[in-house]
């Protein structure tokens, strides 16, 4: 018998509270995001270019990634407003957003870096678009850890976690 909706987010809850915290307010995986943001800028830096056949194409591709990604950060960033945090663990009087970017997606910033990244690599180098595709496994990883403290947080996040079911991307993921 397939797993219901509610099981499979009991089953995602029960995961990302075996992640590690990485510090009480998951400085480490705050970390870990910035040396792979780094690793992706030395690879765009120091990594071969992109040949010239396609150009017009990857730049266009490109374009709309890193305005959607901008749209996306920029609006998660502006509905959290003083609750904005660098960590995963939520503020102590923080609120539950489920509207505007928060309506779309459940980490409209973390789909924007990953949409980013990608225009990033298109742009500057295909080696980077390595780095890039680890943000979207580590996003997941820390979307769990983060998931787990929102439930313990608020009760009401479960019931959200069905309502917006797209973790990152509107209508895609």
């Amino acid at each position: 018998m397939p797993a219901t909706n509610e099981s499979q987010a009991g089953e995602e809850h029960d995961l990302g509270s075996r992640l590690p915290s990485l510090g009480p307010h998951g400085e480490g995986w705050v970390a870990v995001q910035g040396v792979l943001l780094l690793v992706e800028g030395l690879c765009s830096w120091r990594g071969p270019r992109w040949p010239r056949h396609a150009r017009p194409l990857r730049l266009l591709v490109a374009a709309a990634l890193f305005t959607s990604g901008a749209a996306l950060f920029a609006g998660g960033s502006r509905r959290l407003g003083r609750q904005l945090t660098t960590f995963p663990r939520p503020v102590a009087e923080a609120e539950l957003r489920h509207d505007g970017a928060y309506g779309l997606v459940r980490h409209p910033i973390y789909g924007g870096v990953v949409l980013i990244a990608t225009a990033w690599a298109l742009v500057t180098s295909p080696l980077a678009l390595l780095p890039a595709a680890l943000t979207v496994p580590f996003f997941d990883l820390k979307r769990r850890r983060e998931e787990a403290w929102l439930v313990a947080q608020h009760e009401g996040y479960e019931e959200y976690r069905g309502e917006v079911r797209h973790r990152f991307i509107p209508f895609v993921w």
